[in-house]
């Protein structure tokens, strides 16, 4: 039976609300998703704790240290609430000794989408254990292993949080198995939206290839990443594919697109390939515009069982909650 791994404390953050389109809204990425993900699937297992050094392999040391103290540091400046950026340095950004919480708010993050509460830093440190646990299943030798990963991660850059996400798991876990001894690793992301931080982080490196199926950033969040002519720099030229798809597309189109970036992925010839599944492709999905079905994710993964790589399954977006459950165990029934 295939092995899963999540802990309770990703459960901790809780963030009220969200500045989205203009106003402020319900947080979409509540704790009610894992609690989805976790009753469509057997029981899970608790994660090893790796410790900090993964995630610090990935990510800048002042940014995981932002993580860690920023509540606290808006309480002592007299804050209430969660902690949300307001000014962005987008012009001649600069690595500035700066200590006010506000401007580190802004320095650390690429959206006001992606509050930070007390417990944001320990939910996604768990939600990374759990990645990285995930792995340590197929580097012993399981065919596939799959982490709940709640905080999602793809959209978090090295310094950056940003789209719900704070920890990139699938860069974690692609540098952790660099770090093992795996040559060459690919990254398959099948969630609505563009792992723009994922990309960024192996942007110019020639080791792990990236392939992403999403909608188009022209229409979509987070619109200045995912475009198909973005395909990487130096070493890493080459190894960034973009599919982008309209709204509206239904499994037909999906599917084609993922067989061209399977494709591409057979050819860089990986020893490990992880996969961000995001199940706000649905067609339910309220926060997206795709049309895939319920029945559809068993196919799709059926197709990536068929490359015959090891697998470590990574779950992102889907905000049909009601739906979440069932859509991630017809994915993994695909296996």
């Amino acid at each position: 039976m295939m092995r899963l791994f999540f802990d309770p404390r990703q459960l901790d953050h809780a963030p009220a609300q969200e500045l989205h389109n203009g106003a402020f809204v319900p947080y979409a990425e509540t704790p009610a998703r894992a609690q989805a993900l976790c009753a469509g699937v057997h029981a899970t297992e608790s994660p090893t704790d790796h410790g900090e050094a993964p995630i610090l392999a990935v990510h800048d040391a002042g940014y995981v240290a932002y993580l860690k103290t920023a509540y606290d540091r808006w309480l002592a400046a007299g804050r209430s609430g969660d902690v949300m950026g307001y000014i962005w340095p987008v012009v001649r950004r600069r690595a500035l000794d700066l200590t006010r919480i506000d401007a580190l708010a802004g320095r650390y993050s690429m959206d006001s989408s992606t509050p930070l509460t007390a417990d944001s830093w320990t939910s996604a440190y768990w939600s990374t254990q759990s990645a990285l646990s995930a792995l340590d299943a197929v580097l012993a030798g399981d065919r596939v292993a799959t982490a709940l990963c709640r905080p999602p991660g793809h959209h978090a850059g090295a310094d950056y949080l940003g789209g719900y996400c704070f920890i990139n798991q699938a860069a974690v876990a692609a540098q952790a198995a660099r770090d093992a001894g795996i040559a060459r690793v690919a990254i398959l992301d099948i969630d609505y939206h563009h792992g723009n931080g994922t990309q960024d982080i192996f942007w110019d490196r020639g080791d792990v290839f990236y392939a992403s199926v999403h909608a188009d950033p022209a229409t979509d969040f987070p619109f200045y990443w995912g475009h198909a002519d973005e395909v990487g720099e130096g070493a890493g030229e080459g190894t960034t594919l973009n599919l982008p798809l309209p709204h509206g597309t239904t499994i037909a189109a999906f599917r084609a697109a993922q067989a061209t970036a399977l494709d591409a992925i057979a050819r860089f010839d990986p020893g490990l390939l992880i996969v961000s599944f995001g199940a706000d492709t649905f067609e339910g999905d309220p926060i997206a515009n795709f049309a895939l079905k319920t029945s559809d994710y068993a196919m799709l993964a059926r197709d990536i069982a068929a490359t015959g790589l090891p697998t470590v399954v990574l779950t992102e977006g889907g905000y049909a909650v009601d739906n979440l459950g069932e859509n991630l165990a017809s994915f993994l029934s695909g296996f």
